[in-house]
């Protein structure tokens, strides 16, 4: 019976609670009346705003959960990223392996300003943000999609690689359906795009438990007093004896 690392819990567990983090935004938003449900119509020259998940994160009290949601949604994403990076170090090439994290690396950035400037107290920065994370957010996973046919880890890389392909390719129509119904001012449509964007991709960063099963990622920490060389033998040494470990 194969052993399961607990390192799986972690792309799930991150993807479930920034997702309640985000509905209950949404929740709060509603209950004070600030945004349209999602479930009806909007009308244009009503008293509440379209149910954009930045509108329901502009008004406190939902705005300061809106804020620490993002924030650590953006920090956890960032780890999740490099544990991605370190598990496929030495499987892929590694110019490709560096593009994936740096391009998710600045959709992370993108996150905290979407977190940290409301739309209506300064829309420029907190849309370059959505442009970053949404952005930056979709070519991640097209990268990863591809990583993950060639890596091919413990064969089970092409038949995950179709997964993610079909997420990339739903959550980018939902991007271009979200501008898309923005630009024409369908906002109840475009703001349920949005929403569905968010969510597929949510679900997408949850699939790298799958890899992630196999895996253990451990910090050492030794008192040095040894020369650099020694040091480097001492970590080919480690990483000879435990292969499956990073």
């Amino acid at each position: 019976m194969m052993r399961c690392s607990p390192w799986a819990l972690l792309p799930p567990v991150y993807s479930g609670l920034t997702a309640v983090g985000l509905w209950v935004v949404y929740y709060i938003a509603v209950c004070h009346k600030r945004i349209t449900p999602l479930g009806t119509k909007y009308r244009r020259n009503g008293s509440l705003y379209p149910p954009y998940i930045s509108v329901a994160g502009n008004f406190p009290p939902a705005s300061c959960i809106f804020t620490e949601v993002m924030n650590l949604a953006a920090f956890v994403g960032f780890i999740i990223a490099v544990l991605r990076y370190l598990q496929l170090k030495n499987k892929i090439n590694r110019k490709l392996n560096i593009i994936s994290l740096v391009v998710f690396s600045i959709g992370c950035f993108g996150m905290t300003l979407v977190g940290n400037f409301q739309l209506f107290a300064d829309e420029l920065i907190h849309n370059l943000g959505t442009f970053l994370t949404f952005g930056m957010g979709t070519l991640f996973c097209w990268i990863q999609s591809l990583i993950t046919m060639r890596a091919n880890i413990k064969n089970e890389g092409r038949k995950t690689s179709i997964l993610r392909f079909l997420l990339s390719g739903i959550i980018t129509v939902s991007m271009i359906l979200y501008f898309s119904l923005i630009s024409q001012h369908f906002h109840m449509q475009a703001s349920q795009s949005q929403w569905a964007l968010v969510m597929f991709f949510l679900i997408f960063l949850s699939t790298f438990a799958i890899e992630f099963r196999h895996f253990h990622f451990d910090l050492i920490c030794t008192d040095y007093f040894g020369s650099p060389e020694s040091h480097s033998e001492i970590l080919s040494e480690t990483s000879t004896y435990q292969p499956d470990q990073l």
